[in-house]
């Protein structure tokens, strides 16, 4: 299973992906989008066999750091977010769906640029990571990462009050 599974998985996200612009119910605004979902697709497609692949040669027993491999790659999959973020139109599955973000597409549109910006800076925190002590990288990595998401919550949330919505 551990040869087969991965790439399964990979397959299974593959097709979800494709599967999504068919139900959304906002299927109109994927489309505006749609050429730069589809390099997502790809791009994710890729970082999950390059971890396929580091898998597979830690078995056989190829010596090399995990983390070393994996962080950039990482950072590198938050910076293509952080770009495709801005480019996002209102729907139900892709980008930072809180319920003031789909209630007014203002609040969409600011919360997905701040989004943007700060999911750029978390991949360069992600691949600068890669030179840190490993016993400060989970915090390194973790509280970045759970800053942005709250942040983004909360400013969501303030953007719609401010709105009056």
């Amino acid at each position: 299973w551990g040869a087969f599974l991965f790439p399964i998985i990979t397959l299974a996200v593959l097709l979800l992906f494709l599967i999504i612009p068919k139900i959304d119910p906002l299927k109109e605004n994927i489309k505006k989008f749609r050429k730069h979902y589809d390099v997502f697709i790809l791009v994710l497609t890729i970082f999950l066999f390059y971890i396929y692949i580091l898998s597979i040669l830690a078995n056989f027993g190829k010596a090399f750091n995990m983390t070393t491999m994996i962080m950039p790659a990482i950072g590198l999959l938050f910076i293509y977010i952080g770009s495709l973020l801005k480019k996002l139109k209102q729907n139900w599955f892709i980008g930072i769906r809180t319920p003031w973000t789909l209630s007014n597409k203002t609040v969409w549109d600011k919360t997905h640029k701040l989004g943007s910006t700060l999911f750029k800076i978390l991949g360069a925190i992600l691949i600068l990571a890669t030179f840190a002590p490993p016993k400060y990288l989970i915090w390194i990595i973790l509280v970045p990462i759970f800053g942005a998401v709250l942040w983004l919550f909360v400013y969501s949330y303030l953007e719609f009050k401010k709105m009056g919505s």
